[in-house]
C-alpha cells in the first residue's frame, strides 16, 4: 500500500517557467543567436555585455502582461539581428539632442523591420510601447516642454514605416509635435520607408531629417575623420618593421570594437536615448557597459588621475533659485494638488503608515526611561523596601533615572524631482515623505523635505547667456537650478503637508543635477544645531542635463556627484544614505539600497532609517554589568 504513494518533488516549478522558456526560445531565434544568455529580473530590460535581461513575468500572467514581456524580448532581439553597432557609432551626431533623436529613430527602424515581417511581433511591440508611455504619464502632458521630441519623432517614423498609429498613451505627445515636424520634415519622413533595410543610407536620411528640423548643428564629421586617421595609422604600423607594434595595434583595435558594441547594445534607446552620454567622450575613452539602458556611461577605471570636484563649475549661477514650495504655487492650487495626491495613493497610505508606526515603536523604545539602582542617594526605591523589614541594618536603596541615549536628531529627505520620476515614482515618494515626516516628528526627530530639478528643459537662461557670449569651450553647468523647500526642519508637519502636493504639478519635473543638490542639502544640514544629522537621497537615475552634457565631457555631472558623495562620506559628520528607484545607486553611495518598484519605497525608507538608529544605539550603549547576586 505504501508503495503506491508517490512522494512529492522537493521543488515545484514556477507557473511562469514554461512561459519564460518559450519567450527565450523565440528571442534566440529572432536574434539569430542560439547561445544568447537571457535572464529575467525585476529590473529595467536591456542588453549588456551580450546578455539580455527581460522583466520578470507575474505568476498569474494576463494576456496584456505577456504581450509586454514578449514586446521587450522582440525589441532586444531585433536590435541584435538588424543593427550594426560600429556603423551606428560612425553615423551618429555629436550633439546631445541630435544623438537622442538618432538613437530613438534607429530603434524605431529595427522594430519596424520585425513588425512588417511578423504580425505577432507588431502586436507585442505595440503593447510594450503602450505600457511604457502609460507608465510615464504621457497622457497628461499639455506642453511641449514636457514632450521629448525624440520620442515623438520615433513614433512618427514608426507610423511611416509600419502604418501603425502611435499608442493611445502617446497620442498627445505626438500631436504636440506633429504639425511642426510635418511642416518642416514631412518629405524627409516619407523618404525613410525605401531605406528601411539599409542602415547606412537610413542614417544619412536621418541626418537630412535633423537638418530640416534645424538640429543640423549637432551633425558631426569627427567620427569619420577619426576613422580615416585610424586607418592611416594602421597602414603606417603595418608597413613598419616592428612586429610588436602590429600586435599592439591589433589589441587596441579590438578594444575599440568592444567598446563600440557595448555602447550600442542598448535596446531601449527609443525611450531612454536622452540620457545617453555626449559623443565628445565616446571617441576618446574606452567606455564600459552601462548598468541600465540609456544612463550615462562611465569609464571602466574611475581613476585618481581624473580632475576632481574643484574643476566643476556653473557657467553662471545668477539664474538659479532656492524657493519654498508655497511660493511656486497659489494656496488654492496647492490644496487641489494635495487632494489629488491623497486620492492617487489612498490604498498605499495604510501600508506606509503601518511601516512608519513600526519605526515609531522602535524609536520610542530607544527613548524609554531607564534607571540606576542601589545608589546611596536619589529617589527612594519602593521595590527594595522589603529589605529594611527583613534586615533593619541594611542601608536604604535609592535609584536615579539615566540620561537617554537617543541623541537630538534631524533627518533631511532629498527627493529627485526630474522628469524621469514622472508618474508613479514621484507620487509614491511624496506620500512616503509625508508619512515619514509625521512619524518622525512624533518621535521628536526633526525632518526637512527638499526637492531638486531645473527651471527649464535642455538649458534655460544660463544657456542663452552662453550663446550670447559666443559659446566659449567647456562652459560647465548650463542650466538654471531649482531647489525646492517643501518642509523646513523647524516647520511643523501640519503646516507643510499641503506643500508636497506641488510634486503633482504639471511641468514641474525637468532635469536633475544631483551633485549640486546633494551639496546644497548637506550644507543646510551642517548649519543645524542637532547632534545627529542624517541625509537620505531618493533618486531614480544618474545626473542628466542635456544642455550641460552636450558641451562638456560625458561624465561631467556624474564625476562631480561622486566627488560630493566622497566628501560627505569621508569628511562630514552627516550620515548619508541613498535609495535608488529602478536604478543601482550602490555604485555611488557606500550605504544604499536599490528597489525595483516605487511601491517598495515606504518599506525601504523606514528600514534604512531604523537600521541607522539601531546601529548607533548598539555602538553607543555600554555593555550592561552583570547583576551582583546577594547571598
Amino acid at each position: 500500500m505504501a508503495s503506491n504513494i508517490k512522494s512529492k518533488p522537493s521543488s515545484k516549478e514556477s507557473p511562469a517557467e514554461p512561459f519564460k522558456r518559450a519567450v527565450a526560445g523565440c528571442m534566440r531565434a529572432l536574434a539569430r543567436k542560439p547561445d544568447l544568455e537571457i535572464s529575467f529580473a525585476a529590473e529595467r530590460p536591456g542588453l549588456m555585455g551580450g546578455k539580455a535581461r527581460l522583466p520578470e513575468p507575474a505568476r498569474k500572467l494576463t494576456k496584456a502582461e505577456a504581450a509586454i514581456v514578449r514586446g521587450n524580448a522582440d525589441s532586444i532581439a531585433l536590435r541584435i539581428a538588424c543593427h550594426d553597432p560600429a556603423l551606428h557609432r560612425r553615423l551618429q551626431p555629436a550633439g546631445q539632442q541630435g544623438r537622442a533623436v538618432f538613437e530613438a529613430v534607429e530603434q524605431a527602424r529595427v522594430e519596424a523591420i520585425g513588425a512588417r515581417r511578423m504580425d505577432g511581433v507588431a502586436l507585442n511591440l505595440t503593447a510594450m510601447l503602450e505600457e511604457r508611455f502609460h507608465r510615464g504619464k504621457f497622457e497628461d502632458i499639455t506642453d511641449r516642454a514636457d514632450a521629448p521630441i525624440e520620442d515623438a519623432l520615433a513614433l512618427m517614423v514608426r507610423e511611416r514605416l509600419t502604418g501603425l498609429a502611435p499608442p493611445a498613451a502617446a497620442k498627445k505627445l505626438v500631436d504636440l509635435w506633429r504639425p511642426t515636424i510635418e511642416a518642416r520634415a514631412g518629405k524627409n519622413l516619407d523618404a525613410l520607408e525605401d531605406l528601411l533595410e539599409d542602415q547606412r543610407h537610413f542614417g544619412d536620411a536621418v541626418h537630412d531629417l535633423l537638418d530640416a528640423l534645424e538640429m543640423g548643428e549637432d551633425r558631426s564629421t569627427d567620427s569619420d575623420d577619426e576613422s580615416e586617421d585610424g586607418e592611416e595609422e594602421q597602414r603606417k604600423q603595418q608597413s613598419g618593421e616592428d612586429g610588436e607594434a602590429e600586435n599592439s595595434d591589433d589589441m587596441q583595435q579590438t578594444s575599440v570594437d568592444d567598446s563600440q558594441i557595448s555602447a550600442e547594445d542598448m535596446p531601449d534607446a527609443a525611450a531612454e536615448a536622452a540620457d545617453a552620454p555626449s559623443a565628445d567622450m565616446a571617441d576618446d575613452t574606452d567606455m564600459g557597459d552601462a548598468e541600465t539602458p540609456g544612463e550615462p556611461q562611465r569609464p571602466k577605471q574611475f581613476g585618481s588621475n581624473q580632475p576632481r570636484g574643484p574643476d566643476y563649475r556653473a557657467f553662471t549661477p545668477k539664474f538659479d533659485e532656492t524657493i519654498a514650495a508655497e511660493d511656486l504655487c497659489e494656496p488654492e492650487e496647492l490644496e487641489r494638488l494635495r487632494s489629488y495626491l491623497d486620492k492617487q495613493l489612498s490604498h498605499l497610505q495604510g501600508v506606509v503608515a503601518r511601516l512608519a508606526n513600526r519605526l515609531q515603536r522602535r524609536l520610542m523604545a530607544q527613548q524609554s526611561r531607564s534607571w540606576d539602582f542601589d545608589l546611596e542617594e536619589g529617589q527612594l526605591d519602593p521595590a527594595r523596601l522589603s529589605r529594611i523589614i527583613t534586615d533593619p541594618m541594611h542601608p536604604l536603596s535609592f535609584k536615579a533615572e539615566k540620561d537617554t541615549e537617543f541623541r537630538d536628531t534631524v533627518v533631511t529627505l532629498l527627493l529627485d524631482n526630474s522628469g524621469s520620476m514622472r508618474g508613479r515614482p514621484i507620487t509614491v515618494a511624496a506620500t512616503c515623505a509625508d508619512i515619514l515626516a509625521r512619524t518622525l516628528e512624533r518621535c521628536g526627530v526633526k525632518v526637512e523635505i527638499l526637492g531638486f530639478t531645473t527651471r527649464a528643459w535642455k538649458g534655460g537662461q544660463a544657456r542663452e547667456h552662453w550663446l550670447t557670449a559666443g559659446k566659449p569651450a567647456n562652459p560647465g553647468r548650463l542650466n538654471d537650478l531649482r531647489h525646492i523647500i517643501y518642509k523646513s526642519a523647524d516647520a511643523p508637519w501640519r503646516r507643510a503637508r499641503k506643500n508636497l502636493g506641488l510634486m503633482m504639478r504639471e511641468g514641474l519635473l525637468k532635469e536633475n543635477i544631483d551633485g549640486e543638490a546633494l551639496d546644497w542639502a548637506h550644507k543646510r544640514l551642517l548649519g543645524r544645531p542637532e547632534q545627529r544629522k542624517i541625509l537620505m537621497m531618493i533618486s531614480d537615475g544618474a545626473p542628466v542635463d542635456d544642455s550641460t552634457l552636450s558641451v562638456n565631457p560625458g561624465n561631467y555631472l556624474e564625476r562631480h556627484l561622486r566627488w560630493v558623495i566622497e566628501e560627505i562620506e569621508n569628511r562630514s559628520p552627516v550620515e548619508l544614505i541613498a535609495i535608488g528607484i529602478g536604478h543601482d545607486v550602490t555604485r555611488y553611495y557606500r550605504r544604499a539600497v536599490t528597489i525595483v518598484d516605487a511601491e517598495e519605497l515606504g518599506g525601504a525608507m523606514t528600514e534604512k532609517l531604523a537600521e541607522l538608529f539601531e546601529e548607533t544605539t548598539a555602538t553607543e550603549r555600554p555593555a550592561r554589568r552583570p547583576r551582583r547576586r546577594v547571598a
